[in-house]
């Protein structure tokens, strides 16, 4: 329930509760049976937690309920993945092919659209920087699933971008991968998401670690993330949301993972990077995520990244032409670019009033921005998978109240 109560010290009550109130209209409405958000600057945190974790069963949601993250993991994995570079296991600009001889020597279809066999020479390796930006040449393809070669052959290999989780083991998945060619040449264009699945393997090979055990030592404990892994174990599954779809045909909502059978119940064969299945967690330990970003790297005492690295997962890595040649949902490169991880706001953009907001969401339905200027995080987690025109303007609403939610 909100916590109206506590003393708000740069944040006005007043609007607030009309944030609460525009959110509580959307659970009303049976447009989503619950959602958790927070709003939180500087030392000062309001939570909303509305509704039920399940429409049916009616358990109220809790400021702890966890939440399939889906590709909103993609700035852990970002910030795990520098860690291994400031540690000199990893260089941005160097080669990956140590770490993934898969990847060595690709071959480049001379048209997106064309036969698998037509191909050229990469014109040089795949690097750390290339995962990073999503620019190393191979992810979702924008157009009508199965309508160019490299789709279907994707789909067949089970390394196509989705919903549904991967199915391989990382080995398996990245000798898939690897016989493929690329849809592009290394660092020329942008393709949304299978870098960062690659970008789990690469953590955990030049670790020496498993992706999870990782995470876990090196960012989620010293963060005091004590609810985020892939995992959800038995004495937790209480506190699971259920994610619903969209029937296509009514648009009521259909459960399609419940606490009682959950996938998260058990152990992934392949440790997500990017949120195709991937990690759960809570508002609180993705509050902690934040601040550490927020506060340049460090949290508390706990130093994760150099400040330097921060500043560069939060500024936009992609130029013009690139953008013009990356197409993704209409309109989304008019004011924003792509950082490490997440998007990077441009200019103005009818949300925030300067350019410098980074933030992502995830395909089940969560999402999250900061703002360093404003010292603003905002959080809005819920599970209505995205499916189509409309699934953002939830997300939009939130955003714009939680900038009038600024003392002026």
């Amino acid at each position: 329930m909100p916590n109206h109560g506590e003393a708000l010290r740069g944040l006005s009550r007043t609007r607030l509760a009309d944030l609460t109130s525009a959110l509580r209209g959307h659970v009303e409405r049976g447009e989503l049976p619950g959602l958790v958000a927070l709003v939180a600057r500087g030392d000062t945190v309001h939570v909303d937690a509305l509704g039920t974790r399940d429409l049916t069963a009616g358990p109220p949601m809790r400021r702890d309920s966890l939440f399939r993250l889906a590709s909103m993991a993609k700035p852990i994995t970002a910030v795990a993945t520098l860690m291994l570079v400031e540690a000199g296991k990893l260089s941005l600009d160097g080669a990956v092919d140590p770490w993934l001889p898969e990847l060595a020597n690709r071959r480049v279809l001379r048209r997106p659209d064309g036969p698998l066999d037509d191909t050229v020479p990469a014109k040089r390796a795949i690097t750390v920087r290339d995962l990073l930006t999503l620019r190393w040449g191979l992810g979702a393809v924008m157009a009508p699933p199965g309508t160019h070669p490299i789709q279907r052959a994707m789909a067949e290999a089970r390394v196509a971008p989705g919903f549904q989780a991967l199915t391989d083991p990382p080995d398996v998945f990245m000798r898939q991968l690897g016989t493929l060619p690329l849809l592009h040449q290394p660092g020329e264009r942008w393709a949304y998401h299978t870098g960062y699945e690659v970008l789990g393997v690469l953590v955990a090979r030049a670790s020496g670690m498993r992706f999870d055990d990782f995470l876990r030592e090196r960012l989620f404990v010293p963060l005091g993330m004590k609810d985020t892994a892939f995992v959800v174990p038995a004495e937790k599954l209480d506190r699971l949301t259920t994610a619903y779809a969209r029937d296509s045909a009514t648009g009521t909502l259909e459960a399609w993972d419940t606490p009682a059978n959950s996938d998260w119940s058990r152990p992934p064969a392949f440790l997500s990077g990017g949120g195709q299945g991937g990690l759960v967690s809570t508002a609180d330990d993705l509050l902690a995520f934040c601040r550490m970003l927020l506060g340049g790297g460090q949290a508390g005492d706990t130093r994760v990244l150099s400040r330097e690295s921060i500043q560069e997962m939060l500024t936009d890595q992609l130029p013009e032409e690139q953008k013009a040649a990356s197409p993704f949902v209409p309109g989304f490169w008019d004011a924003s670019g792509w950082g490490f991880g997440g998007s990077v706001t441009t200019k103005p953009d009818g949300v925030s009033p300067a350019a410098g907001r980074y933030g992502w969401g995830g395909g089940y339905g969560p999402m999250f921005f900061i703002d360093p200027q404003q010292d603003l995080t905002a959080l809005l987690l819920h599970q209505r998978r995205m499916q189509g025109p409309g699934d953002e303007d939830l997300a939009m609403e939130f955003s714009k109240n939680a900038y009038r939610a600024l003392e002026d």
